[in-house]
């Protein structure tokens, strides 16, 4: 533990579903400050080994997976972070094991966090409709056709889900993911 570390997570288990081309800072950014408040965070993807970020208009740094989809259940976690960048969800998206976990999730009333592009996993698993979101700006006429709300804001709440538009949302999205695992946020 570092010292601006915490533990007001610990004891939560947050799974975050990511493949090849995820935006690099939507991933990086909340894993570690998920894990720096003590919560156990899981890379989870459709392959073991490492899956490699995008990095704004370039191929980034790998990251470690530490669980395959087919490893894990919902039971497992609390939270599910759905980071962005153009390619991750939309490779996720057509994988039907990915929106199977993803619907499972959204079902289950446990939080879900999509930043982003990341919402199109949530499109597919149609589980949006009625829900107030936001997104990356291309994909809010996505959302209004899946029957979402969509707003432009830095950060939506709205029952189960928290949903931010991009990288410069991040701090206001990795605190509200922690309120609502924390209870604090309804």
């Amino acid at each position: 533990m570092s010292l601006f570390s915490s533990d007001k997570l610990k004891g939560k288990r947050i799974a975050i579903l990511a493949t090849d081309g995820f935006e690099q800072v939507e991933l990086t950014e909340p894993q570690k400050f998920l894990k720096n408040e003590g919560a156990t965070v899981d890379v989870v993807s459709l392959k073991s080994g490492s899956i490699k970020g995008w990095d704004k208009t370039e191929w980034g740094d790998k990251v470690d997976v530490d669980k395959t989809l087919s490893d894990v259940k919902v039971a497992d976690y609390d939270a599910l972070v759905l980071p962005g960048g153009q390619i991750n969800p939309d490779k996720l998206r057509i994988e039907p094991t990915a929106v199977d976990f993803v619907r499972e999730f959204a079902h289950s009333g446990k939080l879900v966090a999509a930043i982003c592009h990341g919402s199109w996993t949530l499109i597919e698993a149609d589980v949006v409709r009625g829900k107030h979101m936001t997104s990356w700006p291309s994909v809010k006429t996505d959302l209004r056709n899946a029957g979402a709300q969509w707003q432009d804001s830095e950060v939506v709440v709205d029952g189960n889900f928290v949903t931010s538009r991009k990288p410069e949302d991040l701090d206001a999205f990795n605190k509200k993911i922690e309120e609502k695992l924390l209870g604090k946020v309804s």
